[in-house]
């Protein structure tokens, strides 16, 4: 029988995912140049990238922390071009 499974806390991970500063967005680009066809002409600059949540069972925050960290490094993002930010609270 697995006692942690009894202590665990379940938990709700923000991960937001963005191009890196300085590398190509065609997506931001062409929602950036498409913001006066809508009548929205003191846009400029959008980004477009991911945002993903997971529940996570963990003994503690830091615990939950580094899973999403694990999951966004080795599966999420690409780190070459994207990076991530990670938001972790109890629910």
């Amino acid at each position: 029988m697995n006692f942690r499974y009894f202590c665990n806390v379940k938990f709700l991970a923000e991960i937001e995912i963005l191009p890196k500063k300085g590398l190509l967005d065609p997506q931001g680009k062409a929602v950036t140049h498409s913001m006066p066809s809508i009548g929205l002409n003191n846009v400029n600059e959008v980004c477009v990238g991911k945002f993903i949540t997971m529940e996570i069972e963990a003994a503690s925050e830091a615990e939950a922390t580094a899973t999403a960290e694990t999951a966004s490094k080795k599966l999420l993002a690409n780190l070459i071009m994207e990076s991530f930010h990670i938001r972790v609270k109890a629910i």
